[in-house]
C-alpha cells in the first residue's frame, strides 16, 4: 500500500480501522463487530510491537493486518474488546499469540533471504600459489591420499559436512583426519 509523506501514523491507523471494519461486515461476525476504538487500540499495540521488535517499518502495516485475521479466524470479533485487558484472559493469550507468530515469520524471513551468487559458493583458501605448490609436495610425501583429498578440499573451501558427504564418511572422521595431517604437516615442517 502506497503512502504519501504527510500521511500520519493517526491516518494509517484509522484506514486500518476502516479496513478491518469493512471486512467485518461482510463476514458472519458482523453481528458483533468491535467498536472501531478497539481496533484502533489493537492497530496501536501491534505497531508498539513491531517497533520493538526492530520489523522493517514497510511490514507494519501487513503484519498488523494478519494479526487481525488471526483473531478474526480464531476468536471472532466479539472476542476483541478483552485482548487489551490485563488479565491473562484466552483471549489475550491467542492474541499475544498471533502478535509472536507474525513477528517470527517476517524475523526468519530475513535471516533465509538468498545469498548473492558469490557468496554461494566456497570461497577457496586465499595463499599464494608457490605455497600452495609446497604443500602440496610436502603433503605428496608425508600423507595417505585420503588426508590429501581431504586437504585439498579444506583448501577449496569445503565444509567439514560437505567434505564427509562426498567422500561418504561422518564429519568426525573428516574433523579426525583433517586434524591428524594437519599435525603431520605441522610437526614436519617444524611449526
Amino acid at each position: 500500500m502506497a503512502r504519501s509523506h504527510g500521511e500520519s501514523s493517526g491516518s494509517r491507523r484509522m484506514m486500518m480501522a476502516a479496513m478491518v471494519l469493512g471486512a467485518l461486515a461482510s463476514t458472519p461476525a458482523a453481528r458483533a463487530s468491535p467498536p472501531p476504538q478497539v481496533v484502533t487500540d489493537i492497530s496501536k499495540y501491534c505497531q508498539a510491537c513491531w517497533r520493538n521488535a526492530r520489523l522493517p517499518a514497510d511490514r507494519w502495516e501487513d503484519c498488523t493486518h494478519e494479526v487481525f485475521v488471526r483473531l478474526l479466524e480464531r476468536l471472532g470479533a466479539e472476542g476483541w474488546t478483552s485482548v487489551l485487558d490485563a488479565e491473562d484472559t484466552q483471549e489475550r493469550r491467542e492474541f499475544l499469540r498471533a502478535i509472536d507468530t507474525v513477528r517470527k515469520r517476517v524475523q526468519r524471513e530475513r535471516k533465509l533471504q538468498a545469498l548473492p551468487a558469490d557468496l554461494s559458493a566456497p570461497a577457496p583458501l586465499l595463499l599464494p600459489q608457490e605455497e600452495r605448490e609446497f604443500l602440496a609436495q610436502q603433503a605428496l610425501h608425508l600423507l595417505t591420499p585420503r588426508q590429501q583429498r581431504v586437504l585439498q578440499l579444506v583448501a577449496d573451501g569445503w565444509k567439514v559436512p560437505d567434505i564427509a558427504r562426498e567422500l561418504g564418511t561422518t564429519p568426525a572422521r573428516i574433523s579426525d583426519e583433517k586434524y591428524k595431517a594437519i599435525r603431520k604437516l605441522q610437526h614436519h615442517l617444524g611449526l
